[in-house]
């Protein structure tokens, strides 16, 4: 896989009571823009997406939000970004970030986030895709999903591939680490089937 370029962050559009998901989030932004990756994401201003697109501007960054009409006044439309992206639905949401990503890196959030991660490994476990899926498990943030997932195995739901399907990222040097150590696995996806 080449070097990745654009990234797709999904994270809260709340900020949630952890002053440090605010923090990581906000080094995030920033980190991008220096590396010159960049941010594609839900298209909020208000929560951690706020804060990771305000950092990754200030640092002089490209960010694309992708927005669902109906959810301008709800998320607060971000006003200042390099491009904004409305869509008619939260499917076509994730689709059109999918697009624009070369790969997922998941802040924590809640059930929106959730979706997304869920529905980007789902894809990848049907073959539709093989960019790489990296859990920023701050603070310990993801472990009742990644226990979940392992439940799932354990009652024979799921198979023990899905380990592949996602890395785990203590901070955002593991972040980079997992995202430059991506490679294709070799197997054919098609992501014309979504």
């Amino acid at each position: 896989m080449a070097a990745i370029t654009s990234l797709a962050v999904f994270c809260g559009s709340r900020n949630g009571d952890a002053q440090t998901h605010h923090a990581l989030a906000h080094t995030l932004g920033g980190a991008l823009a220096t590396r010159g990756i960049r941010l594609v994401y839900g298209g909020g201003r208000i929560g951690l997406m706020g804060v990771v697109a305000d950092a990754a501007l200030a640092a002089g960054g490209e960010v694309i939000g992708v927005i669902p009409g109906h959810l301008h006044r709800l998320e607060v439309t971000h006003e200042g970004l390099s491009e904004l992206i409305t869509v008619a639905s939260m499917h076509e949401r994730k689709q059109r970030m999918f697009e624009l990503a070369d790969g997922f890196a998941v802040l924590p959030g809640g059930l929106g986030t959730l979706d997304e991660t869920i529905e980007i490994m789902t894809w990848k476990l049907l073959d539709l895709h093989d960019k790489p899926l990296v859990l920023l498990d701050n603070e310990g943030y993801w472990a009742p999903l990644l226990d979940l997932i392992e439940h799932t195995m354990s009652a024979g739901f799921t198979g023990e591939e899905a380990r592949a399907l996602y890395q785990v990222a203590g901070d955002l040097d593991g972040l980079f680490a997992a995202l430059s150590a991506a490679a294709q696995s070799g197997h054919e996806s098609h992501p014309e089937r979504l």
